[in-house]
Formats: C-alpha cells, structure tokens, sequence
C-alpha cells in the first residue's frame, strides 16, 4: 500500500483512506439509480434501463481506478450530472431526426461520448488541457474552491432537501419556511400540505439538519469518520421516522429486489452497439457542435472540480498547480471512453469527491475504495438505494461549509484578482454550473485588464479559453 499511493508522504492511513472512500461512495451512491433514469427517461426495469444501470457502475469503477493509480488522487468519476440530462435530449432529437426508436438514438448518441473522449485522450496526451489550467488566473483558481462549497450547499439544499424545490409531491414543503416565522400557524400549514405531505417535511428538515449538527460535533471532538457517522445517523433517523410517522417501510424494496446483475441486457442494448450509421444521419454540422458542446463542458467542469477539491486538500502548489494535473484529466477521458463503450454520457470527476477529502482523504486508496464498491454495487444496488437522498444533503452541505474557507485565499486588495475570484463564488451556485462560473470569472478578468490599460499582461492562453467559454455560451444556450 505504502509503495502505492505513498500513505505517509501524504499524511494519511489505510483505516482513513478506506473511510473517505465509502463516505465519497455513499455521498453519491444516488447516481446509480439517477443516471440510468435519466438516460431512459425513467424506464425502470427495462433492458436499456438495466444496461445503463451497469455502465454506470463499471464505467464509475474503470474511471476511478485509473485516477486511483496514475494520479493517486482522492477524487472520484461518474456520469456527470447535467451532463446526462442533455445527453437524454440529445438522444431524444436524434429519435425525432433519424425517425427512429430511443434505443437506437441512444446507440447513435453513444458516438458522440466516444468521440469526445478520444479528442480528450488527444489533448491531454498533447498537454492541452494542462496548458488550459495553468491559464485560468489565480484570482479565478481559488474562487472555485469556495464556489463549489456553495453550489454543493445548493444541492444539498435544492435537489436533496428540497428547499428550493418545485412541484415535489407535496407542493414544495419548504416555501412553508418562511411561514414557521410568519403569518401561518403549523395547523394552517399541516391542512395545506395533508398529514403525509406535512409530516414528510418535518422529517426531512430533522434528518438533513440534525445530520449537519452531528457532523459538526464529532468533528470538534476530532472524530475522523464525522461525515460517514453523520450519514448513518441520518439514514437511521429517516427510517425509524419513515416506519413510525409515515407509515412507510423504507425496506420494502428489498423484498422483490434482484440481487443478480443483468449482463445479458447490457450486452443486448449498450454494450459497444455504436450506431455510427445513425450518428452519420444527424448531419455532421450537428454532431460536430454537439462534440464540441460535451467537450467544452466537461473540460471546463472536471478542470474547476479538480482544481477547486485539490485547493481544499492542500495539494496545490504556490502558483496554485495541482501535482498530476495530465494524469488525473488522462483518467478523465479514459473514463469517458470506457462510458461510451459500456454505454452511459461523459464521465467526469464528481464534486462529492469533496466529502471525501473532507474525511481525509488524500491518495488513489480512497478513490480505489469507491471504486470497489462500484464494482460491489452492481450486485448490492437495492441496499445502496436506502441511503434516503436527505442523509447525503447533510454531509453536501457540511463540506460546502468546509470548502468555503478557501475564500481567504483571494487577495481582496487587488481589485484584478478579488472581482474575478467573487464572480465566480457567486455565479458558479447562481448558474448551478462549474463551468459558468469559472467563465464569469475569467471574463471579469480580461475586462478589467483591458480598461485598466494592462491587456498585455493577459496571456494567450487566458485569451484563448476566454474566448472559447464565451463561445460555449452561444452553443448550449
């Protein structure tokens, strides 16, 4: 272990590092699930459905490994969220163009992943992409950090709890927050929402709230595992409050549950079926602009989550450059490949990897520890789905806290770094997009070096990438 991934030079154990592994794991264990029900529009139980499932699992698993081991970093790959999604409605034009069904769109939509992450493959090997991060101003770099604490407060808050939620069941229980200190009394509330719906949202608030809190003390008491403790109490917590106030059995699922992966359906619907036949038919200025669209996002996000959870790790250098920067964007586009040839989108460097390090984790160890549990989860998926999403919102939110100490980092006495560095803080969780985010910031940037009459001190690269992320914005708008 120690030859591997070099446990003592990063100050850090094998109990720690397996630790931070499963608390990266169970933070997003949700993708499992999610992303097969977005890339199927929700079409459980099918052979699409089921072979997307494992690929999500096994590209995860080949993504994380290579970042395990030739980079040796803590960071975690999966389906990119957001990422996903415009890969559903990609496949969904692609039907409609090619007047064809889902399925075969998909297998058409499965070209352009590929080509994506073999024109990543490229670039990184050609130093490119290393070329692009060095480019993004320091003020820029140690904005994102606290930037992304915010946007995974946001998820934690939004997608997780709730709070900012729309039309989820019950109305959106948490509009009713304001009214725990206004004008509407609990009855009122309760008679709007009905028993279920009122009682859900109570046991929501406790199970994400008391979690944070639960976190927060075990860490005063120097507890390493707080945020996987904090997890579990919550998960527990929403159980026993699930069983006694709502009725429900939150093991029910696993009574007709399969434990018995579905190779067969993956090897039927996406295992290597590129339908390049289909991906011709689009048009090749269509699928020229749409590689170019996944490129660029995925670029930009893997580049702010890595550089943004290596600024909270430490592992940034002076000029705030992260060591292995080639290798951990090579396993990036290895993971991307190895997506497309299983059969799911982009896969990308997750931000939960901060829940990780968070817990201490500082090497490819805790990264391979969630990768086997990718592996493992292929046969255990039902007993992963009974993590309740609230559980995982208190260990965002509790890292979002963490990572938002990186924002003394800026230099606030220089208007050219502390402006940039505060437009991407703020537009990064605004957008809920990594990518805009760091493309506000170094926009500010570059305005503010041509009106104060230092344009030369703006590198090429700098100029580049601006121009490109402005770009960006006309192709996914």
């Amino acid at each position: 272990m120690e030859k591997l991934f070099k446990l003592q030079e990063n100050g850090t154990t094998v109990k720690t590092e397996l630790l931070a592994g499963l608390t990266t794991f169970m933070t997003m264990a949700y993708i499992i699930a999610l992303n097969p029900n977005l890339l199927t529009n929700f079409a459980v139980g099918t052979p699409l459905w089921n072979g997307v499932f494992l690929a999500t699992c096994i590209a995860s698993a080949i993504g994380t490994i290579c970042m395990a081991f030739m980079a040796n970093k803590p960071f975690v790959m999966a389906p990119g969220m957001g990422l996903n999604s415009f890969f559903a409605v990609v496949v969904a034009n692609i039907a409609v163009i090619n007047n064809c069904e889902y399925e075969s769109a998909f297998q058409a939509g499965l070209v352009i992943i590929l080509v994506e992450g073999i024109v990543f493959l490229v670039l990184t090997l050609l130093k490119v992409r290393e070329k692009i991060v060095e480019a993004i101003p320091l003020g820029v770099r140690y904005g994102i950090a606290p930037a992304i604490g915010l946007m995974l407060m946001n998820i934690g808050l939004g997608s997780n709890v709730g709070i900012y939620a729309e039309g989820n069941g019950f109305t959106s229980p948490f509009y009713i927050m304001r009214d725990f200190f206004g004008a509407l009394t609990p009855s009122i509330i309760k008679g709007s929402m009905g028993d279920i719906g009122y009682h859900t949202m109570v046991l929501t608030a406790i199970t994400a709230f008391l979690g944070v809190f639960v976190m927060v003390v075990l860490a005063k008491k120097g507890i390493k595992a707080s945020v996987l403790l904090g997890m579990l109490f919550s998960s527990v917590l929403y159980w026993i409050g699930s069983f006694a106030f709502l009725g429900v059995n939150p093991f029910a699922s696993l009574e007709t549950a399969s434990f018995v992966p579905p190779f067969a359906d993956m090897v039927s619907t996406t295992l290597f079926k590129f339908d390049f036949a289909g991906f011709v038919n689009i048009g090749w200025f269509t699928a020229i602009t749409l590689i170019i669209t996944f490129c660029m996002i995925d670029m930009f996000d893997t580049i702010g989550t890595l550089v943004g959870t290596a600024s909270r790790a430490g592992m940034v250098d002076k000029d705030g450059n992260m060591p292995k920067m080639k290798e951990a964007l090579l396993s990036d586009a290895i993971g991307t490949i190895a997506g497309a040839a299983t059969g799911t989108s982009t896969v990308t460097t997750f931000v939960e990897s901060s829940a990780g390090v968070a817990e201490g984790g500082r090497t490819g160890l805790s990264s391979m520890a969630t990768a086997a549990l990718f592996f493992i989860a292929m046969f255990l998926a039902p007993v992963a789905q009974l993590i309740p999403t609230y559980a995982c919102a208190a260990a965002l939110i509790y890292v979002g806290v963490l990572m938002m100490s990186n924002v003394r980092t800026i230099d606030w006495d220089d208007p050219a770094a502390a402006v940039p560095g505060f437009m991407t803080v703020a537009f990064m969780p605004l957008t809920y997009n990594i990518s805009y985010g760091i493309a506000f910031g170094l926009i500010s940037y570059v305005f503010i070096k041509i009106f104060t009459g230092k344009i030369k001190e703006i590198n090429v690269g700098t100029w580049v990438i601006t121009i490109l992320f402005a770009l960006m914005f006309f192709l996914t708008r």
